[in-house]
């Protein structure tokens, strides 16, 4: 594990409020080594798209073995450090998250997401005092095998839209400040758009925090300049992929034209990628 441990330390340390951790979620080998290749620190997962390639939906439908196999790829593709996406952990109990943390830590990765959301339409979040207990079990379960996971806590008050905007806010501070002091590394806010309610956050947390950057978010560097840690881009990348996909399918089979193929990478230049020790 002593590799691990290694790992584990560098991918905290890039964690570093007004200098975010940018992570272009992957899904595969193939988008792992392309992340790598063009000079990221760390990778992480998607968990939806994981779960999409592997023809399931999001919302932990996948199962756990078949989504740490997706990692256990990921990990072997690269040598840099992964953050795996494991949802809500697959499980509430310490046992079932144990089995998860240390399924993890044999695929190789050294940091997960863990979120809060139930799966439940009528009350989507689970109870604070629950997820607390979970991300206690989480640590407990790395340091037991001696590696300090990095762990990012995920709070869904924004991205399920949850009450008024002083709602939102205030049960985010809530729960961002019980996970954090329950042993999150980062507390992670999908959801957030407004500049002014982003700065807000950071600073009511006063640790590092993990915002979602979509069409419309603001750039990498405003976010850095409210000192945000972490910038995610979720199943944003494996989305435009498959977008491209679905066009060139359509384009082919509709008009028998392949314009949706202009500008491609060659085949050497993958077939290069994959070539050699992971990189």
């Amino acid at each position: 594990m002593s590799d691990l441990e290694g790992k584990a330390d560098t991918l905290r340390s890039l964690h570093v409020p007004s200098r975010p951790l940018v992570l272009v979620n992957v899904w595969d080998s193939a988008s792992a080594r392309i992340v790598a290749k063009a000079g990221a620190p760390a990778i992480a997962t998607t968990s939806a798209g994981v779960a999409f390639a592997n023809g399931y939906p999001d919302g932990q439908r996948i199962p756990r073995e078949r989504m740490l196999e997706a990692v256990a790829r990921v990990c072997a593709a690269v040598s840099i450090p992964v953050s795996a996406d494991l949802e809500s952990g697959y499980g509430d109990s310490a046992e079932s998250l144990e089995r998860t943390v240390a399924g993890m830590l044999e695929a190789g990765a050294v940091g997960l997401n863990l979120e809060d959301h139930s799966g439940a339409p009528t009350d989507p979040l689970v109870e604070p005092e629950l997820q607390v207990d979970k991300i206690r079990a989480v640590r407990e379960a790395g340091s037991k095998r001696g590696v300090p996971i990095v762990l990012n806590a995920r709070t869904d008050s924004y991205l399920r839209g949850l009450g008024s905007k002083e709602e939102m806010f205030a049960e985010t501070i809530r729960r961002g400040e019980a996970y954090r002091d329950a042993g999150a590394d980062c507390v992670f806010v999908p959801g957030l758009m407004d500049p002014a309610v982003i700065g807000e956050i950071v600073k009511r947390l006063a640790c590092p925090v993990n915002v979602l950057a979509v069409a419309g978010s603001p750039p990498i560097a405003e976010l850095a300049r409210l000192g945000v840690a972490r910038v995610s881009l979720g199943s944003g990348p494996m989305r435009a992929a498959m977008t491209v996909f679905r066009r060139l399918t359509e384009e082919v089979l509709a008009k028998g034209t392949y314009s949706a193929m202009d500008g491609i990478d060659p085949h050497r230049a993958f077939n290069d990628l994959m070539s050699g020790e992971p990189r």
